[in-house]
């Protein structure tokens, strides 16, 4: 997966063009303008002293053309030399340069700091207690449920832990050199177009390519994973991502003399698909959610002694028992006495949710007049929101929300749920008891969470929207199925993963966690 994601960043560079602080100043000769050839063609050091050739002269140019004079009225100005330059032009030119300088400063300056990964945030950010235990969580915001999975473990520790300060840390965007430092933007790329994800996942969960992958990662990114290390000086790491085990276990390792001492846990957030390279035997602990990974884990050599079994850890909203339904709808402004589809499309609003809508809301209009109510879900999308607002639905309810806060409550009023096969969005519809129809899935990653549906019975899978209507309309028909499948739904149910997982990290930082005056970093406090 990793090599993909490099190949999708320099596949997006030669399409998009590189940043301002990436871009060389000049090019060999015989290159031309080809972004592919730029990294390979000048390392970041030569670029840094070629760009700050440039900007040297450019201040030189100005200061050259530009000198200062005082008006009538006492004020100072600025005087153009003849031959210089149009003003509007030179302007352009500093106020660009200014801000690409600006940005490289804030960039050096969030890759340097001790702190969370917003220069925003470091400035209010109250000073590490050193009396207070470190643990660093290392993600990838590829998606939202490594960063949303970190969050709930965050939280359910700082319940119950006031001697633990965390930290999560992107750590490929934050530390990582280019082009590593892009997979964000990569990984949206890939996930819409699935077939070139497909290829990708499987091609890169070959053993040669992982251990070539490894050894391109840990010649340039290095010292870079290096300096979060001793930036965050951290008594216990936990990786949320496939991406984040190999080259820190490496770091630590060669920052305390080859024996590593500070704990290291895995939490994987991936349901049914777990790609290779997140299952590391040189872990202190694997949290696996599922009885496929944890059987794939064993084939990777993981022993039974790692392996943690609790399911996914959710959003506290889902820690807990919801309200009463009657409640509930009145506050999220739905209609009593109807029966609720629920309808998702993840963050982004992704997929074809404009097909599943219009097909379940003409289905519900002509087999459930004035009975159904279809709830929207649309993310991020505005337009698609906008566009789905301004419909005519006839004799069933539609109710457009864009990016909603209060999952948890929709889910608890919905009677069913279609979505995309989100490990998350499918572990917090079972705690729900949310009979679930799945819509798509991402190739490779996602694929294995469809059996872990349809086998636990609590849900089907079909990608056509209109069988997806049927399928719904049969569903919210029969009271006796949707009892059926709600049942079996909270049976595959984990409602005390995040707690779990939370208690036993505490555990392992609590007994495994360094001396503070024999840190990593003997600056840190």
């Amino acid at each position: 997966m990793a090599p993909a994601l490099l190949l999708a960043s320099l596949a997006a560079n030669a399409l998009f063009g590189l940043g301002d602080n990436d871009r060389p100043s000049s090019l060999p000769a015989g290159l031309g303008r080809k972004p592919l050839l730029w990294a390979n063609a000048l390392k970041r050091d030569e670029r840094r002293e070629e760009r700050e050739s440039l900007l040297g002269s450019v201040r030189s140019h100005l200061r050259s053309q530009l000198r200062p004079t005082t008006d009538e009225s006492g004020e100072s100005t600025v005087a153009v030399s003849r031959g210089a330059p149009d003003l509007q032009v030179l302007n352009m030119g500093a106020s660009a340069t200014a801000e690409r300088r600006v940005q490289t400063a804030s960039r050096i300056k969030r890759r340097r700091r001790r702190g969370p990964a917003q220069p925003a945030d470091f400035e209010s950010r109250p000073p590490v207690d050193p009396k207070k235990k470190r643990m660093l969580m290392l993600i990838s915001d590829t998606g939202g449920g490594h960063r949303a999975s970190a969050q709930a473990v965050e939280a359910m520790i700082k319940k119950s832990r006031r001697d633990i300060d965390i930290s999560v840390v992107d750590i490929w965007t934050d530390y990582g050199t280019f082009p590593m430092d892009n997979f964000v933007r990569d990984y949206k790329f890939l996930a819409k177009n699935p077939r070139l994800w497909q290829v990708s996942w499987h091609f890169t969960a070959l053993r040669p390519i992982e251990v070539a992958w490894d050894a391109i990662m840990q010649g340039v990114c290095y010292h870079r994973f290096r300096q979060c290390m001793l930036d965050y000086d951290p008594d216990m790491v936990v990786s949320l991502h496939p991406l984040t085990q190999q080259l820190p276990l490496k770091v630590l390792n060669d920052l305390q003399g080859g024996e590593r001492k500070v704990p290291f846990a895995t939490i994987v957030t991936d349901l049914g698909s777990a790609h290779p390279t997140w299952l590391n035997k040189g872990v202190d602990a694997c949290f696996v959610p599922s009885d496929v990974v944890c059987a794939s884990a064993k084939r990777r050599g993981l022993k039974a002694r790692q392996l943690r079994q609790h399911g996914l850890p959710v959003r506290p909203a889902f820690w807990e028992a919801a309200p009463p339904r009657s409640k509930l709808l009145r506050e999220l402004g739905l209609s009593d006495g109807r029966k609720t589809v629920l309808v998702v499309g993840g963050g982004d609003g992704v997929g074809s949710l404009k097909n599943i809508v219009e097909a379940t809301a003409s289905t519900l209009s002509k087999e459930c007049p004035n009975g159904a109510q279809v709830v929207a879900v649309c993310g991020k999308n505005a337009r698609l929101q906008a566009q789905l607002e301004a419909r005519e639905w006839g004799e069933v309810d539609v109710v457009v929300r864009g990016f909603v806060k209060r999952m948890s409550d929709y889910m608890e009023v919905a009677d069913c749920l279609v979505t995309k096969a989100g490990p998350g969005t499918i572990a917090e519809a079972a705690i729900r008891g949310l009979p679930t129809m799945l819509s798509s899935y991402l190739p490779g990653q996602e694929a294995g969470n469809v059996p872990f549906v349809t086998g636990s019975g609590f849900g089907e899978y079909t990608r056509d929207p209109n069988d997806i209507a049927r399928r719904v309309s049969q569903w919210i028909q029969d009271p006796e199925k949707l009892e059926q499948l709600s049942s079996a739904a909270r049976a595959a149910a984990t409602p005390q993963a995040t707690q779990e997982i939370a208690e036993e990290l505490c555990v392992m930082l609590d007994d495994f966690a360094t001396d503070r005056h024999k840190g990593l970093n003997p600056a840190t406090p």
